[in-house]
């Protein structure tokens, strides 16, 4: 892999503010972002067999990526890679609570050479916002029986995805997304009004306009991205990377054996 198509540096300093660098001399490189979309099961990582740190990590070493699109907030990448740099640990707040990246992407960036590009809409504001929102409804009469309709989605998932929810193949398929789906419905319906910008289709709105400003920034240099956010999310980020033609979306199952 070439790790010198693009310049890092501008990545970091510039907070998606400056296009990546095109590739340099006879090294140069075009054609379409290579792209593969990772539902990650966040702290389930730690206690899992089939889809554990380790296998995680295998599947970075596949896929090889030259640009990682992550689920963290752009102004805490920094501080997440001040931290990372100074004592080889991640202690940014909103960082560290996900395993996938304390223990698996930022170490993998001294071995793969890859850059870690915040790309998440999340806040701690609009999180706490939500938090409170979400108590309000649950505690409303008025609101039990959306509260009970959201609340048997969720079982139903539960009980449909029983014995293989941690199963990678099976979270990177159409099958898990198309239930996703379904378990999200309620909740989407009965209480984005309420949310507001931290509803689920606003959050994802906002996930994906930093998604696309990326890929925007890295078009036609033909690097090898890969995006990891909270499985959930998933369908929702490939529902808007179907309309982009500058990308190869691929196959995220073959990062995880046959």
């Amino acid at each position: 892999m070439n790790y010198q198509s693009f310049s890092r540096r501008s990545v970091l300093a510039g907070a998606l503010a400056a296009p990546l660098a095109a590739c340099m001399g006879d090294d140069r490189r075009s054609g379409p972002t290579r792209l593969y979309v990772l539902g990650t099961i966040h702290s389930n990582h730690t206690s899992s067999k089939a889809y554990s740190l380790d296998v995680l990590a295998e599947a970075f070493r596949r896929a090889e990526p030259d640009l990682l699109l992550a689920e963290i907030p752009p102004d805490r990448i920094a501080e997440a890679y001040r931290s990372f740099r100074y004592d080889g640990k991640v202690t940014e707040p909103r960082t560290a609570v996900f395993p996938e990246y304390v223990d698996v992407a930022f170490p993998l960036t001294k071995e793969l050479g890859f850059e870690i590009v915040g790309t998440a809409g999340w806040t701690q504001a609009l999180a706490d916002e939500r938090q409170a929102a979400l108590a309000r409804i649950e505690r409303d009469p008025a609101r039990a029986r959306q509260w009970a309709e959201h609340l048997a989605a969720q079982a139903e998932f539960v009980r449909a995805t029983k014995g293989r929810a941690d199963d990678p193949r099976f979270i990177h398929s159409e099958e898990y997304d198309r239930l996703v789906e379904r378990a999200q419905a309620p909740y989407q319906r009965h209480f984005d009004a309420d949310l507001g910008a931290g509803g689920w289709t606003r959050i994802n709105a906002a996930h994906n306009a930093l998604i696309d400003a990326t890929l925007d920034r890295i078009g036609g240099q033909g690097l090898t991205a890969m995006i990891t956010f909270g499985a959930w999310h998933k369908y929702m980020i490939r529902r808007n990377l179907a309309r982009r033609k500058d990308i190869e979306l691929l196959d995220s199952r073959a990062l995880f054996g046959p």
